[in-house]
């Protein structure tokens, strides 16, 4: 088995591509490990795809393309990774080189201490302080907090895994950067290390402030998956108690109103509130079993992919 697979979801990246490449290979050719580096096209518009031919058939010892009929995002390239990987470890980086490669045996060291994951964090990161940096910042803190993992840099691409903490669960949505939070659910031991982060030499960033909008509402989800996903009916069927309860209060105080002190209870607006309390708790306990059923229709069936794939592109067996 090989020891390390090295992930690298591209997007328009054709003149970042062969620097990467040279870089990838000055870190690694000296170490020891037996490694491969995946490039995962995301439907790229560009020539990337062209570039990575170019490199797969330069480096047929090492380089397997995977290359998306469309886009299909961040994610779905990164899930395409590590489905089409074979090390035992697993390093996923950017390919725009504000990663740095030569990080790399840094995290390596860290798993090596017995860690499961290692997050990198950009501690100076080189990115436009009010559009990039601040939206990331108020990202990564609600995240820490929701999900009671702390992390400084969720967002940062540069991470570490053994794949036995990557296994158990699909990436959907921007759900890559919560992939630490799906590993501290299933127990791997998580630490984060400083990392390089350097300027972009050429392309465009593909991501603004909306990306911010999508992870708070990927946030939800996987707060959802992590406490409730197995047990739905918690969660609605809690809030249905809740709401029948306050429904019953207020018809109690209705009727005492009505019987003490003769207040007439059809012309108080407080019975259509208890009314609409009680019908609302009885509906969502109701949603909760729908829930239970659909929970566990989703664990014993099979997921399917999140992507599809044009061509694989991989050396022949014995060659080199």
């Amino acid at each position: 088995m090989t020891h390390l697979s090295l992930i690298v979801p591209v997007y328009n990246e054709e003149e970042n591509l062969p620097l990467l490449f040279d870089a990838i290979h000055r870190v690694m050719d000296p170490l020891k490990y037996s490694w491969e580096l995946i490039f995962v096209d995301d439907g790229s518009l560009d020539k990337s795809a062209d570039v990575l031919r170019g490199l797969a058939t330069k480096d047929r010892k090492h380089i397997r393309v995977v290359i998306f009929r469309r886009n299909f995002g961040q994610t779905a390239a990164i899930a395409a990774g590590i489905d089409h990987s074979d090390g035992e470890n697993i390093v996923l980086l950017d390919a725009d080189l504000q990663n740095d490669p030569a990080d790399i045996p840094l995290l390596l060291e860290k798993l090596d201490e017995g860690y499961d994951v290692v997050s990198g964090w950009r501690k100076h990161r080189m990115d436009n302080a009010i559009t990039r940096n601040l939206p990331s910042s108020i990202a990564n803190g609600l995240i820490s907090w929701v999900t009671g993992v702390h992390l400084h840099d969720y967002g940062c691409t540069l991470k570490a895994y053994r794949r036995d903490a990557l296994q158990g669960f699909r990436l959907y949505g921007e759900m890559h950067r919560f992939i630490p939070v799906f590993a501290h659910s299933v127990g791997a031991r998580i630490t984060e290390v400083e990392v390089h982060h350097q300027p972009r030499k050429f392309g465009k960033a593909n991501y603004g402030l909306e990306r911010t909008i999508k992870i708070i509402l990927d946030l939800f989800t996987v707060k959802f998956l992590l406490d409730y996903s197995s047990k739905p009916i918690y969660l609605f069927g809690g809030a249905g108690v809740v709401l029948m309860l306050a429904g019953l209060l207020d018809l109690i105080y209705l009727f005492i109103r009505r019987t003490f002190w003769n207040v007439p209870v059809s012309t108080s607006p407080l019975l259509q509130v208890g009314m609409m309390l009680a019908i609302m708790g009885f509906q969502s306990a109701l949603m909760g079993l729908l829930a239970e059923l659909l929970a566990r229709t989703y664990h014993e069936s099979q997921s399917k992919p999140t992507y599809t794939v044009r061509e694989v592109i991989r050396a022949p067996k014995g060659k080199k």
